[in-house]
């Protein structure tokens, strides 16, 4: 052969067979970021071999992204690393839920003073529209009625304020769990 050939036909390279396993999870869209960071630290890497309709790995559903994630079937420490990543699953969960908490309470009260003033709105329509009409009462029931439409505002404002402020320290508590969790997946990785 001479050179001229050998350029023609250039030397096949051969390349490791690598297994992979897949991870397909749905999240909202302000956790992916967190999540994505820290599914790295655990081995997996953003699946690249997606349609073109997702960028990244991710496809947007309806304010929650998929995230598509592969990670060799033979890595090292795969054991420590999946027990780590479980613990780091319950911490996000665990995040979402107090997230949720900060809120649900007031939403709570908030309906509940709601439903009380609807119901003293009713008795004064109902006051005022018997016969003979009783305009003392239908006032007397209005006046508690109107308040319980505009209390819940308020009320919502300053309970969630105060669950906040007690779950605030509660989420940064899991953070740096989340931190610590994904600092020694890093290592066994490394």
């Amino acid at each position: 052969m001479d050179d001229n050939e050998r350029n023609v036909f250039p030397e096949k390279v051969q390349r490791n067979y690598v297994g992979y396993e897949y991870k397909e999870i749905v999240v909202d869209s302000n956790m992916a970021a967190l999540l994505l960071d820290g599914y790295e630290n655990f081995g997996w890497e953003v699946n690249e071999s997606l349609p073109e309709s997702s960028i990244g790995g991710k496809t947007s559903i309806s304010g929650r992204t998929v995230i598509r994630l592969k990670r060799d079937r033979k890595i090292l420490n795969k054991a420590e690393l999946t027990r780590l990543q479980r613990n780091f699953e319950a911490c996000v969960s665990q995040i979402q839920m107090l997230e949720a908490r900060k809120t649900s309470v007031a939403t709570a009260y908030a309906i509940i003073v709601g439903v009380v003033g609807t119901a003293f709105i009713a008795g004064s329509t109902f006051a005022v529209t018997a016969q003979p009409p009783h305009i003392i009462l239908c006032i007397a029931l209005a006046v508690p009625g109107f308040l319980g439409w505009t209390f819940p505002y308020f009320l919502y404002k300053k309970i969630a304020g105060k669950q906040t402020e007690k779950i605030t320290p509660l989420i940064e508590a899991k953070y740096d769990e989340i931190y610590e969790l994904c600092e020694k997946g890093n290592k066994l990785l490394y």
